[in-house]
């Protein structure tokens, strides 16, 4: 079953969540123990990211500096066939523009077909952190919807230089993100909000928000939607705060507002633990009106956050 069944089919509210790739030699142990807790909350379906590679230096003789390109967390690829296969729940693997080329990304459409993989996130993904902006890798796609239109001429039977695929396989579904406080880089909600459209009229078959905090931000963006014709499922991002840290970094690093009420609250404590029961009360409380206003899933990030997600879960589901 496609995700946009999965969605559209389940009564009640869809349970899913997202997963990072172990770190480079980690092994899949430790990833696969924060699955096994979650899966008691029956997940739809399991969404893994995409790391590019970076840039790190290393001091070598002399005093001197060498730079050297690596990739902190291979393999997304392989560990979403790894949890399909382990866990028997369906995956939907990033596939990103950051960091790859067009020929990168075909191949990564054939091993997603030979591992009988159809649906995918499709995102133009995070510039590469020595950039002051996003540039694409060689012939790389610049933005999502590049990299959409690359996925529909995969689907109708062709590779990226026109040259006709001789045994099509099953043809990929995807969804998109959306920012319900407008991506970074957009001059306005309007204009982001026009991306979105485009990207469900080349046939992203739902969109899954960035973090929030604020419930009617997210319903104020819903409403702006529909009106422009984007009628496909728009799945709510949720992240509980987890540690007094994150009170600044949240709002830099995913350019997202802290209501006021939340704030206060959370700069009362004293301890990462106080600040996580706060956080923990307010996604509780987030969650439940998301699911009264019938939201049709909701999406968790799980990063720094498992212990929480596992205690808002026991409460809504």
């Amino acid at each position: 079953m496609d995700i946009i069944d999965i969605i559209n089919n389940k009564q009640g509210t869809a349970f899913s969540f997202e997963v990072l790739p172990p770190l480079k030699g980690n092994g899949t142990g430790s990833l696969f123990k924060t699955i096994e807790r979650l899966t008691e909350f029956s997940p739809r379906y399991i969404n893994i990211t995409t790391h590019r590679s970076e840039y790190v230096y290393h001091e070598v003789e002399g005093g001197l500096l060498q730079r050297q390109r690596i990739r902190r967390r291979p393999g997304t690829i392989a560990i979403a066939a790894a949890i399909q296969n382990k866990f028997d729940v369906p995956v939907v693997p990033h596939i990103v523009c950051s960091g790859n080329t067009r020929e990168d990304l075909e191949y990564m459409l054939l091993d997603l077909q030979f591992l009988d993989i159809s649906d995918v996130l499709v995102l133009r993904g995070d510039k590469a952190k020595e950039d002051s902006a996003f540039r694409p890798t060689g012939d790389g796609p610049a933005y999502a919807t590049e990299l959409i239109d690359q996925i529909n001429r995969f689907n109708e039977g062709y590779f990226f230089d026109g040259t006709p695929i001789k045994v099509p396989g099953k043809p990929f579904h995807f969804g998109v993100a959306c920012y319900p406080e407008k991506h970074e880089e957009a001059p306005n909600l309007q204009s982001d909000l026009a991306i979105l459209k485009k990207k469900v009229d080349m046939g992203a078959q739902y969109a899954v928000t960035q973090l929030f905090y604020d419930n009617e931000k997210y319903f104020e963006f819903v409403k702006k939607a529909r009106e422009m014709g984007i009628n496909v499922p728009i799945i709510p991002g949720i992240k509980p705060l987890a540690k007094m840290s994150q009170l600044t970094v949240v709002p830099k690093t995913f350019h997202c507002d802290l209501p006021e009420d939340l704030y206060r609250e959370a700069s009362k404590c004293e301890s990462d633990e106080e600040v996580k029961r706060v956080g923990i009360e307010w996604a509780i409380n987030q969650c439940r009106e998301l699911i009264t206003q019938g939201a049709p899933s909701l999406h968790f990030y799980t990063v720094s956050a498992v212990d929480s997600i596992c205690e808002i879960a026991k409460n809504i589901y």
